[in-house]
C-alpha cells in the first residue's frame, strides 16, 4: 500500500487530466428535481409497456413467459419416455429420435436396423 496520504487526490487529478473533469464528478452534482421526475415517468412508462407485452402461460403448473417459449420442444425420449435436460441427448434425438441411454442400449452397432424402422416393444424386449 502507498503511505502517501495525498495519493487518492493525485490519482483523481490524473484521471481528470486524462479523461476529463466529468469522470471525477459526483453523480448527483447535476441531478435535480426535474430530472428525477422525468426519470420516474420514463421508468413508469417502460414498466407499463413491458407488462403489456409480457404474458405468461401455465405449463405443468408453472407460469412461463411466452418469450421463453419459441417452439415446441420434445425433450422426452419416445422409446423410454424419460425427460432429459442433457445436451448430449440433443444429438441422439435429432439423428435417431431417442436419448443417449436408449442409443447405447438399442441402436449402437445396429444403426441400419434402427433406421429401417425397428423399435423395441413396450416391455423393452427385443423384437424381430
Amino acid at each position: 500500500m502507498n503511505k502517501d496520504p495525498n495519493y487518492p487526490v493525485k490519482v483523481e487529478k490524473a484521471i481528470a487530466k486524462k479523461y476529463g473533469e466529468d469522470t471525477v464528478q459526483h453523480p448527483k452534482k447535476n441531478w435535480n428535481d426535474n430530472k428525477e421526475k422525468e426519470y420516474l415517468s420514463q421508468m413508469k412508462e417502460f414498466h407499463s409497456r413491458s407488462e403489456q407485452t409480457t404474458s405468461e402461460v401455465e405449463i405443468d403448473g408453472v407460469l412461463i413467459s411466452k418469450k421463453l417459449i419459441t417452439k415446441e420442444s420434445n425433450r422426452s425420449c419416445p422409446v423410454c419416455n424419460v425427460y432429459s435436460f442433457k445436451s448430449k441427448d440433443d444429438v441422439y434425438m435429432s439423428k435417431f429420435d431417442c436419448c443417449e441411454k436408449c442409443y447405447i442400449q438399442w441402436i449402437e452397432g445396429r444403426e441400419d436396423r434402427w433406421l429401417k424402422g425397428w423399435r423395441p416393444d413396450a416391455n423393452n424386449k427385443t423384437t424381430t
